[in-house]
């Protein structure tokens, strides 16, 4: 009975060490094999991924795709789509890693696994500059004469309201409607991802439009297949030198502080 139970114990080692082995760096040798890094995104949330003039993609979140096919010596292939069908691609193989300015979350990470931050965002208000300046935290705002609009059915509406309970929060239907609200003074600030309100902010620039620093914690991460370890200590490392040499920041600098990457916009996208 005892050699039955060391046999069998053995047998099922093998076969575990077998199956870690099958999958322990099957997506580097598929990157490496096809000469291609397959990137998933949604392609439609500057700045971190939006197309150019010439329909080519462009962001912070290509930017760093960009140097990760670099590093690995390959072409890099962007495929377009929506932010649950990235997660199924992942699982089936069909994309390597997808970067989507994707916020991690409870429930997203049990179905795909995250690395980073790389990068950390939240709400935070834009509204003219004299204004956004006085505020310095959720007090200067929670009171009945501080106007604030959101747009209904979104983060920022529910996190508004929780952190400003007093002050006057009224909604717009969309996030063109709550920009139009700040911009012809119905409205002091509106409440929304730090992300929408710097690209408002640049496509409005003769506005004196300000944005304040994120009032809540949303950090985004890469979302990666769980079949690698080795591809994903990869990657992780990887952020991790980038972040030390300072290429995160200069990227950062790039599209988050400046609006020069909003001439190569089609002209239907850059001002709202």
């Amino acid at each position: 009975m005892k050699r039955l139970s060391k046999i069998f114990l053995m047998a099922i080692a093998t076969i575990c060490l077998f199956s870690t082995s099958s999958f322990a760096g099957n997506v580097i040798k598929r990157i490496e094999v096809r000469g291609t890094l397959v990137l998933g995104t949604t392609g439609h949330y500057p700045p971190f991924s939006v197309r150019d003039t010439n329909g080519k993609f462009m962001g912070f979140d290509i930017d760093i795709a960009r140097i990760m096919a670099k590093q690995l010596g390959v072409k890099l292939e962007i495929r377009q789509m929506s932010i649950g069908d990235l997660f199924t691609a992942l699982d089936k193989g069909e994309i390597d890693l997808a970067l989507a300015g994707i916020t991690i979350t409870p429930k997203r990470n049990m179905k795909v696994i995250f690395l980073g931050p790389y990068y950390v965002t939240g709400q935070s208000i834009l509204g003219k500059k004299s204004i956004v300046e006085k505020v310095k935290g959720p007090d200067d705002m929670n009171r009945p004469d501080f106007t604030l609009v959101v747009a209904k059915n979104t983060t920022g509406e529910q996190v508004a309201r929780a952190l400003v309970p007093k002050a006057h929060i009224v909604t717009a239907n969309n996030m063109e409607a709550a920009l139009n609200m700040v911009l012809s003074g119905k409205a002091k600030a509106l409440f929304a991802d730090e992300p929408f309100c710097v690209v408002a902010a640049f496509r409005n620039k003769n506005k004196e439009l300000a944005v304040s620093e994120p009032f809540t914690f949303e950090p985004l991460g890469v979302a990666m297949p769980e079949t690698d370890l080795l591809w994903m200590n990869w990657v992780d490392n990887l952020l991790m030198k980038l972040n030390a040499v300072g290429q995160l920041k200069k990227l950062k600098n790039y599209w988050f502080h400046s609006p020069d990457w909003m001439k190569r916009l089609p002209n239907k996208d850059r001002f709202m």
